[in-house]
């Protein structure tokens, strides 16, 4: 081990520019791998401590998650999707489980809002007095409530008071009994459980044991009682039931640790990889020199070997420090966009500290095996002759790989262009990563051919830029090495940015062409259960619908599997004849005034991916999960812009937490303004986008994020493997300048080939992300993408500044060096 420790430690003192890229290309990787793989493993474990059952050590609730099955035989798989809303128990359970040996009390527990007499203010929080008995909650005057009577905080009224509330089954007086500290608002726990608008249901049983019933005891009695029909939670899953968001929180933390983190992974492995090998290729005159003078193929390999193991663990090492920084700033800006519970802390463990070094470790030893096999295998008396010179050779395994890449997206791209709706989507993604693949593969044929089709325009640009041609002709896998990073960070920034401006665009356009309102009302805590019928009261008012804004799940088939997806829900309140008025959603095929209770219209998009059609009975679950089959009765265009189904609200009666609207659309004169305000906020046609677009902020941030992660990585790969190609030439440039080129034209070719570099990978990241985004976009949108030009200017320009100063600072240096 003596001779490759040797040789390897001398490489790394003696030509340190190699390793120091090879370092740095590492390091990048390690960072990504190790913030990726904190969010993941965040999002598996994340949990929220009960803070209102913390008191009851079991709870009783309804599955929140839709479970269904994938696949078959050994491919077989569970799959979940939360439900947009709240599930919830039967009534019934809580003398089953009042039965059950351990048990002191079950306590039935609703939470729903209430409006407050002033429009102005948010919902209040409602529940039933019997909470208090894990809650904690004392009087500080007066009494318990019974029917009729209400529980308020302090200072929001006097005991004795009457005081008019909206509650979800419609206003209702109640006398006010008693008061607490803290706001709410408290009623008898039967009359609470008929006011929350869902009949017969809770949210959850509390569940108080007996003296000395220890929780365990307590909960395996309880799961005996139910016998399946609840779930039974203890510990930090009794926090899940307080915060919905929570599942929601997990998913995308998931979403953004293998999803993104599986691409993410993928282009840094492959990208330095290639650097690894570029760093092994820039040698291959110093092994053709080890294998005439007698060196073995084994202690060649042993010497790379010996190289990654002294760099990559180093690199993995110190690449953890700015992958967990990352993943903080990172789960920082979600918690403060609300994406995360305020509850939930991100979890830094060794696992995927110790999964990113090996990743740069098995990295660094795969990329320097492949990049040593040539040396290592060729004759000694043929080492020198073959290092002289590069050549383009066709490999084996490479090449054909490569060919079948370029081919499976060629292919991916068709398939992606004949689909709609998320199935584009998710095949587009198989088309930007296949050409990846190809590019990566193929780089040096690619790299020539690009050489030959930049370089014609060269040859009549002057000597360097002739000059510059020429090289990258001859030296096809430098230029390879330099031009994939590019066409790394070209093809996926636009991917990500693109794909979001073009959706923004779209929604904007199916907006302002359906918006037909000329008053948009809103409130804090929701508007009245009555304010359409108000509405239309009001003179000058013409037409008025009344807008519940919540989710279903829709059932859809892919290669003989179901699966359930979200889709956006406007629930109507008042005449469906009325909507028209108000709103153009584009109807392309039935009536939008057949609409009726059990009937729903379907944007056009989600009808293509669910092979839906007016007749038709579509598969949903409501807000709370319940199955239910409605017929279709229209198709339209704009669910973009508004929603993807349109349903009458009475559908959705007892199946969400608020049933108030959360929008008044009201066609009417100008004066009618004034007598809506009575209502709540009233704005204008254009504040409705407005307010719309704040609901997209979340995925434009964090397409923005993705992109600068993705974008940025492969922007520094790409300047750091233009210093190593640059620095290795120090001979080549001081032979220039020795046969009597000048340091303006060395200076000048380099110029050139950063040009040439640059170009190549800014128009083949282009021309992938235009593959990838038309059949994205045309599946999701119906349209084709929409590109800023000042933001791909700013791209290119970004791009080119990069290459150009990538090699003009180590160029220059190399030649102060020469001149010395």
């Amino acid at each position: 081990m003596s001779g490759p420790n040797g040789l390897a430690r001398a490489a790394i003192r003696f030509k340190p520019s190699a390793f120091i890229g090879t370092l740095v290309a590492l390091l990048m990787t390690a960072a990504i791998v190790s913030a990726c793989g904190i969010m993941l493993e965040t999002g598996v474990r994340a949990s929220v401590p009960p803070t209102r059952y913390e008191a009851a050590p079991v709870v009783v609730a309804a599955d929140q998650q839709i479970r269904y099955t994938v696949g078959s035989g050994e491919d077989k798989s569970a799959e979940y999707v939360q439900v947009p809303d709240r599930a919830r128990v039967d009534a019934s359970l809580v003398r089953t489980v009042a039965a059950a040996p351990g048990v002191a009390a079950a306590v039935p527990d609703v939470t729903f809002p209430v409006q407050a007499p002033n429009r102005g203010e948010a919902a209040l929080n409602a529940q039933g007095w019997g909470s208090t008995a894990f809650t904690g909650t004392e009087l500080t005057g007066g009494a318990a409530p019974r029917t009729g009577d209400v529980v308020l905080g302090e200072g929001s009224a006097k005991i004795g008071d009457r005081i008019r509330l909206e509650t979800p089954v419609g206003a209702r007086e109640f006398r006010v009994s008693g008061l607490v500290q803290g706001a709410g608002v408290w009623f008898d726990t039967a009359e609470a459980v008929r006011l929350s608008g869902h009949p017969g249901k809770l949210d959850a049983i509390a569940v108080l044991p007996k003296p000395g019933v220890s929780a365990g005891e307590l909960s395996g009695q309880v799961r005996q009682a139910v016998d399946g029909k609840a779930k039974v939670r203890t510990a930090d899953t009794r926090g899940t039931l307080e915060d919905p968001l929570l599942g929601t929180a997990k998913e995308t933390l998931i979403a953004l640790g293998a999803s993104f983190g599986g691409i993410a992974t993928m282009v840094a492995v492959f990208t330095a990889a290639g650097t690894v090998a570029l760093s092994v290729g820039l040698r291959r005159r110093e092994f053709a020199l080890l294998r005439a003078i007698g060196a073995t193929p084994r202690q060649i390999r042993r010497t790379i070997a010996t190289e990654a193991l002294l760099v990559a663990p180093l690199a993995g090492a110190l690449g953890c420090v700015p992958g967990v920084a990352l993943a903080h700033w990172w789960f920082g800006q979600l918690k403060e966009k609300g994406a995360v519970p305020e509850a939930v802390e991100l979890v830094v463990s060794p696992l995927p500290l110790s999964i990113a070094v090996a990743t740069c470790l098995i990295t660094a030893l795969i990329a320097g095996w492949a990049a040593a096999r040539r040396p290592a295998k060729i004759k000694p008396g043929e080492a020198l002759a073959d290092a002289a010179v590069e050549r383009l050779r066709f490999g084996k395994i490479r090449t054909p790989l490569g060919i079948a890449a370029l081919v499976g997206g060629i292919a991916l791209t068709g398939v992606a262009a004949s689909t709609s709706g998320e199935d584009a989507a998710n095949t587009a993604l198989g088309v930007v990563m296949c050409f990846m693949l190809a590019v990566a593969l193929l780089g040096p044929l690619i790299a020539r051919v690009c050489a030959g089709l930049f370089g014609l325009p060269l040859r009549a640009a002057g000597a360097s830029a002739s000059l510059a041609a020429a090289n990258s002709r001859t030296n096809a896998r430098r230029l390879a090495s330099a031009m994939t990073p590019i066409v790394l960070a070209m093809a996926f920034s636009s991917v990500l940015i693109f794909l979001q401006t073009s959706t923004d665009r779209a929604t904007e356009e199916q907006q302002r062409a359906g918006m037909k309102a000329d008053h948009l009302v809103s409130a804090p805590g929701g508007l009245p259960l009555d304010a359409t019928e108000r509405a239309e009261r009001v003179p000058g008012v013409t037409a008025a619908v009344g807008l519940v804004r919540t989710s279903v799940l829709v059932s859809s088939e892919m290669a003989g599997d179901t699966s359930w997806q979200s889709a956006s829900v406007q629930g109507l309140q008042g005449d469906p004849a009325a909507l028209a008025k108000v709103q153009d959603l584009d109807v392309r095929k039935g009536s939008m005034g057949a609409l009726a209770p059990g009937k729903i219209a379907l944007d056009q998009v989600v009808a293509d991916r669910t092979g839906a059609k007016v007749g038709d009975r579509m598969q949903i679950r409501l807000p709370d999960g319940t199955p239910a089959e409605p017929e279709i009765v229209a198709l339209y265009g704009r669910g973009l812009g508004f929603a993807e189904i349109t349903l009458p609200a009475a559908d959705l009666q007892g199946r969400v937490t608020s049933p108030y609207a959360q929008d008044l659309l009201v066609r009417g004169t100008p004066e009618a303004a004034g007598a809506l305000a009575e209502l709540g906020t009233v704005r204008d046609r254009a504040g409705y986008a407005t307010a719309a677009s704040l609901d997209r902020e979340l995925n434009a941030w964090g397409n923005r994020v993705m992109a600068a992660i993705l974008g940025g990585f492969a922007a520094v790969a790409a300047a750091n493997t233009l210093v190593m190609t640059v620095l290795d030439r120090r001979r080549e440039l001081g032979m220039l300048r020795l046969i009597g080129s000048t340091r303006r034209q060395v200076l000048g070719m380099i110029r050139w080939e950063a040009l040439l570099v640059t170009g190549a990978g800014v128009v083949l990241g282009s021309a992938i992300a235009l593959a990838t985004l038309v059949p994205m976009m045309n599946g999701l949108t119906g349209q084709a993408p929409h590109v800023p030009p000042l933001v791909y200017g700013s791209f290119v320009a970004a791009i080119a500044l990069l290459g150009l100063t990538a090699t003009a600072l180590p160029a220059r240096a190399a030649l102060r060096d020469h001149t010395g």
